[in-house]
C-alpha cells in the first residue's frame, strides 16, 4: 500500500478590516479542511506585519492562504519571497485587482476549491526602492486618491469610492515634470500621472495594459501627459481596457527596469498605498513568488 500523505499545514491569515472580511468564513474553512488541509490560524502581533507573521511561523506550514484584498497581499509580499512559501488567495477585498488578474474566482468560496485542486505556478512581483507591489505603483493622481480614499470610505462605497474621491481631485489635479531613464534612454515629460504596471488589473476596475499579464517577465509603463482634466475623462474607455497607450497624449512602453525623478519629493503608490517617494527606481522580480491560480488566466472583462 501506499503510504498516507501528511496533511497539508496552511498558515490562515484573514483580514478583518477588508471589505469582505467580516463575513462567515466557516464554509471556506470547512471546504480546505475537507479538503484535507490543516489550518494554522495567526494573527500579527503588536507592531509586526504580516510578512513578519510569515517569517515566524514558516516551519510551521506548506502554504499560506490569505484572505483580503491587494493591500493584504502586499502586506504579506516579503514575507513570501523571503520563506518561499506559496500563495492561496481569498478574493475579500474591495477590487481584487490581483485576483481577477491571475483568473481566480470573485467568489471566495470558489478560490478556496481551486487551492485545493491547482498547482502553484510563479508570478513576478514588481519592486520600486525595496518595495514589493503585485499590481501597479503610481506617481501623481493615483497616489493623491490612495491618499484621500479611507477604509471607511472603501468599507462603505466599494469601487464607487473610488470614483467620488477621484472625481473630487480631478478637478485641482496639475501636471508635474518628471525625468524619466530607462533603456539607455532620458526623457523629459510633463504629466499627470505616471504608472508602472506588473499585473494587468488596478484601482477597481483599470487595466494596466491590454496584454499584460503577471507572468510575463516585464514592467507596463505609462504616463497621462493630458492638458486638461476633461480629456481624461474621454481616455476613461481605453483605461478600463488598457488600450490607453494607442493616444497621442500617453505615453507608453515596457521595460525591465526604469527610474522616475521629480524637482521635489513625491509619494509612490505601490497597491493602493503610499509606501515611497521619488526618486523611484522600479525593477522587475521575475518569479518571485509561486500563487495557487489556473494554469492559463481567464480574461476577466473590465467593467
Amino acid at each position: 500500500m501506499t503510504p498516507a500523505k501528511p496533511p497539508r499545514r496552511a498558515l490562515f491569515i484573514v483580514n478583518p478590516n477588508a471589505r469582505s472580511g467580516r463575513k462567515p468564513i466557516d464554509p471556506i474553512r470547512k471546504a480546505l479542511e475537507t479538503g484535507g488541509l490543516t489550518l494554522v490560524d495567526a494573527a500579527p502581533d503588536k507592531d509586526e506585519s504580516i510578512s513578519d507573521v510569515i517569517r515566524r511561523m514558516r516551519d510551521a506550514c506548506d502554504l499560506v492562504i490569505i484572505g483580503g484584498g491587494d493591500g493584504t497581499l502586499n502586506a504579506a509580499a516579503a514575507g513570501l519571497v523571503e520563506t518561499g512559501l506559496p500563495l492561496g488567495v481569498l478574493p475579500l477585498g474591495t477590487a481584487n485587482d490581483f485576483a481577477r488578474t491571475i483568473g481566480l474566482p470573485p467568489v471566495p468560496l470558489k478560490a478556496a476549491e481551486l487551492i485545493l485542486s491547482s498547482e502553484p505556478r510563479p508570478i513576478d512581483l514588481g519592486e520600486v526602492n525595496g518595495n514589493l507591489f503585485f499590481n501597479v505603483a503610481s506617481i501623481g493622481f493615483s497616489a493623491e486618491l490612495a491618499a484621500e480614499l479611507t477604509e471607511k470610505a472603501k468599507k462603505r462605497w466599494g469601487k464607487l469610492g473610488y470614483a467620488i474621491v477621484a472625481a473630487r481631485l480631478l478637478a485641482r489635479s496639475r501636471l508635474f515634470t518628471a525625468y524619466v531613464e530607462h533603456d539607455g534612454s532620458v526623457e523629459t515629460i510633463r504629466t499627470m500621472q505616471v504608472s508602472v504596471g506588473n499585473g494587468r488589473h488596478y484601482g477597481g476596475g483599470m487595466t494596466v495594459e491590454e496584454t499584460a499579464t503577471a507572468d510575463d517577465g516585464r514592467l507596463d509603463f505609462y504616463s497621462l501627459e493630458v492638458d486638461h482634466w476633461w480629456r481624461l475623462l474621454g481616455l476613461l474607455p481605453s483605461l478600463r481596457k488598457g488600450t490607453h497607450g494607442r493616444w497621442n497624449d500617453v505615453r507608453a512602453f515596457q521595460t525591465t527596469q526604469v527610474t522616475i525623478k521629480t524637482s521635489k519629493p513625491r509619494a509612490v503608490n505601490t497597491d493602493g498605498d503610499l509606501t515611497t517617494w521619488t526618486p523611484a527606481h522600479f525593477r522587475i522580480r521575475e518569479k518571485a513568488i509561486r500563487v495557487f491560480a489556473p494554469a492559463t488566466p481567464a480574461r476577466a472583462a473590465s467593467v
